[in-house]
């Protein structure tokens, strides 16, 4: 029988800049047929530890055994790893047109001629992730949840006798929720499986055992469990809220107050790119203290509508478009825009990669800025460090942005886009990345904000059971396809 094990080691992982995560000690067996689910807090160890186990960390001290020879890895590092070298491949095909990016196709059939490559799963995961259209198009163009279906695609028609799941849900829209997990429960018949996963309600029923890590150790380790050991272990997970405040404005550095009823309106609005239509014929009134939940599957335009409302999509200019009073291409600039305007999205976050310290990660939210560029005042301080305690941070405050986990790096940017009390707060998909007790912690958190009603908030999500209290109006984006 295949397995893989780690006996009493301790071993190092190198990330981005001078971030470095170190295990000790660390004991685990993973046997062919057991599927495993790791859960933790954010920044645990969940990641680092299946790092090792699949052979990536430098072993310092300790043994690690494998007999599995067909391994794969689906997690937001190797995509962001992917979306790098694409760039790269980019940057040297404008200086010097030896490189060429590469499509979507090339991507996925990289390894067709192996014997292992599996062609019918592969045209069945096409299918069922609606990917015949995009197999022509360079990475680039793809949504966060198209590349993370692309890196799905790839790893399992792969045909691996072994593979790590480090959160392949986040990104992708219900229905393709559904029809991942339909699969995978097919595959588990062959495939030995490692989960990690932040959403307890995502967790596959064929899962055989559990993992509680804690510091990078596991904790906790049960296999077959039954009902209320699996519940007393997912308790371990939540926190308490039972007084959450927001810290009020900075009163010497908050955006001037819009005084009008209609902060956004959108007249027949459309997106194409060459022969494709994003979405067209779309209407859409925000007004003042009006909160509003915006759905729609991968692909749909989600993104693309809301850069039409930041001005960060050039289309945005050949649209009928009103923001805070200004008529979009009347000579407003976009700083008289983005001033009134908080925001966090899965690639601000991918962008965001500079070693500012969490206190001035929350601080550049002042001034709208990737990293922070002169001196904060006395009060932006102290307003920052209200909001690292109120995510429980503090501690962090002189750490690296760089790094923190990736769940931390989120709470950091969430709280960056709310520092300013901003007019319109736009959120899309905020909770990506984040475990239980972070995303009840951010849920609350924005209710609140809605109920405070000093923001008007857009919220981007693609999970039913993250409701908001207090939004009452939802736009679709299937009805303008």
């Amino acid at each position: 029988m295949a397995f893989i094990q780690l006996q009493t080691v301790t071993a190092k992982l190198q990330g981005e800049g001078q971030n470095s995560y170190q295990l000790n000690n660390l004991n685990w067996q993973v046997q062919s047929g057991q599927h495993w689910l790791l859960i933790g807090g954010n920044g645990a160890g969940k990641s680092a530890i299946t790092a090792a186990l699949l052979g990536y960390a430098q072993l310092i001290t300790g043994d690690r055994q494998c007999t599995f020879e067909r391994m794969e890895l689906v997690s937001s590092d190797m995509q962001k790893q992917l979306i790098n070298a694409e760039l790269q491949q980019n940057q040297d095909d404008i200086t010097d047109g030896l490189i060429a990016a590469r499509l979507v196709k090339d991507i996925i059939y990289e390894n067709a001629d192996s014997v292992f490559f599996d062609n019918e799963l592969c045209r069945q995961l096409i299918d069922i992730f609606s990917f015949s259209s995009l197999l022509a198009q360079r990475l680039r163009a793809l949504s966060t949840g198209e590349t993370r279906k692309l890196m799905l695609i790839k790893a399992l028609s792969n045909r691996p006798e072994f593979i790590v799941l480090d959160e392949p849900f986040d990104g992708l829209d219900t229905a393709s929720t559904a029809a991942l997990n339909d699969i995978l429960a097919q595959l588990s018949r062959s495939i030995t499986m490692v989960f990690v996963l932040n959403r307890l309600d995502e967790t596959p029923d064929f899962i055989s055992h559990y993992g509680y890590v804690v510091d990078g150790q596991l904790q906790h380790q049960l296999a077959q469990p039954n009902d209320t050991q699996r519940d007393d272990l997912f308790k371990l997970l939540h926190l308490q809220h039972t007084d959450l405040t927001i810290p009020e404005k900075d009163p010497a550095n908050s955006p001037p107050i819009f005084t009008g009823d209609v902060l956004v309106k959108l007249c027949q609005a459309k997106v194409s790119y060459a022969n494709k239509t994003v979405f067209s014929n779309l209407d859409w009134t925000i007004e003042a203290k009006q909160h509003w939940q915006l759905s729609g599957q991968n692909g749909s335009g989600k993104t693309c509508l809301l850069n039409l409302i930041t001005g960060d999509n050039p289309q945005c200019y050949s649209n009928d478009i009103e923001v805070f009073g200004f008529k979009r291409g009347s000579g407003e600039s976009i700083w008289q825009i983005k001033q009134h305007i908080g925001y966090i999205s899965n690639a601000l976050h991918m962008d965001y990669r500079v070693g500012v310290s969490a206190l001035n990660t929350i601080v550049s939210g002042f001034y709208d800025s990737i990293g922070l560029y002169q001196k904060a005042s006395d009060s932006e301080i102290n307003t920052a460090q209200r909001w690292l305690e109120l995510l429980g941070l503090t501690d962090y405050k002189n750490t690296a942005f760089t790094q923190l986990s990736f769940g931390d790096q989120r709470m950091l940017l969430i709280a960056r886009a709310m520092v300013k009390h901003p007019t319109l707060l736009i959120l899309d998909e905020p909770c990506l990345g984040l475990d239980e007790a972070n995303r009840q912690r951010v849920l609350l958190l924005i209710e609140k904000i809605c109920a405070a009603q000093s923001s008007t908030v857009i919220y981007v999500n693609h999970h039913a059971n993250d409701k908001i209290a207090g939004i009452e109006h939802y736009l679709k984006m299937e009805d303008f396809r």
